[in-house]
């Protein structure tokens, strides 16, 4: 069975349709600063079709609003103890946007592949340490060099 290809512009427009009903009611400033940033990431993966950082910065973002939105409610939605129809659209929004946001994540990383990104994420922090020292002495072992 294959994956249905799900465009970016369809996942970052749901997603900001989302924040715009989940922010109507929503108290703290975080919760729009951190979706709203994110999906300025999204619109520039959408303008450029062939970058690779630009999509991974996007699933980055995505994963780590997932995260920021559960610790958001987790402190702000029982603060609503007289909740009108208002704030229960608005809540039910962002609540709505959190639980989509996985399924996005899935299909941005297949996007990713299909922009001939790696099949693994890796930070290559060896290789990093590794180019600061740029000595060729014999006597130079700053960080114990392995060829």
């Amino acid at each position: 069975m294959e994956i249905p290809a799900i465009n970016l512009k369809a996942i970052v427009l749901v997603h900001w349709l989302l924040t715009i009903w989940g922010c109507m009611a929503m108290p703290p400033n975080s919760y729009a600063w951190g979706n709203f940033s994110v999906l300025a990431v999204g619109v520039w993966a959408i303008a450029q079709r062939d970058s690779i950082d630009a999509v991974v910065m996007f699933l980055i973002g995505m994963t780590a609003t997932i995260l920021t939105d559960i610790i958001h409610f987790g402190i702000f939605y029982p603060a609503f103890h007289e909740t009108n129809d208002f704030i229960r659209f608005s809540m039910g929004m962002a609540i709505l946007s959190l639980i989509l946001k996985p399924l996005s994540c899935f299909f941005v990383y297949q996007m990713y592949r299909e922009r001939g990104g790696d099949y693994n994420i890796n930070f290559d922090l060896e290789t990093s340490v590794d180019s600061r020292c740029t000595t060729d002495s014999a006597d130079s072992s700053l960080f114990g060099r392995r060829y």
